[in-house]
């Protein structure tokens, strides 16, 4: 069984997860198949291997780790390889990968250009 973690910076204010959440939950209408969690870096709970551990325990034989940050700076440089050795180690029978952060990724940034050329109309 495959899962997708959504791994964002965190934030103490609720509204912040919304749109994490939104995404995680338009991945889960898309494919029944694929078990889809959020998880935060700080601030918020909860973090990358406590969600790892919950769907290792679910199943799941391949997590892949979807960095949804739009600036590749240390969190991303330093930060989640790290974390992401944790929990390979914790998973060595996992197979445990982990894209590229969403800012580096030529589609969004295409699509974030369009949004700004026509608005929100």
């Amino acid at each position: 069984m495959h899962a997708i973690i959504l791994f964002a910076h965190g934030s103490r204010d609720p509204l912040w997860h919304k749109p994490i959440q939104a995404v995680a939950q338009r991945i889960a209408e898309r494919d029944v198949q694929v078990l889809v969690r959020c998880a935060y870096l700080e601030l918020t709970e909860p973090d990358l291997l406590q969600v790892a551990n919950e769907l290792a325990n679910a199943g799941a034989t391949s997590i892949c780790v979807v960095p949804l940050f739009l600036g590749v700076g240390k969190h991303a440089r330093e930060d989640l390889p790290v974390l992401m050795a944790q929990v390979k180690a914790a998973h060595p029978t996992l197979e445990v990968t982990c894209q590229r952060a969403v800012g580096e990724q030529e589609r969004l940034l295409d699509l974030l250009a369009d949004i700004a050329l026509k608005g929100d109309a």
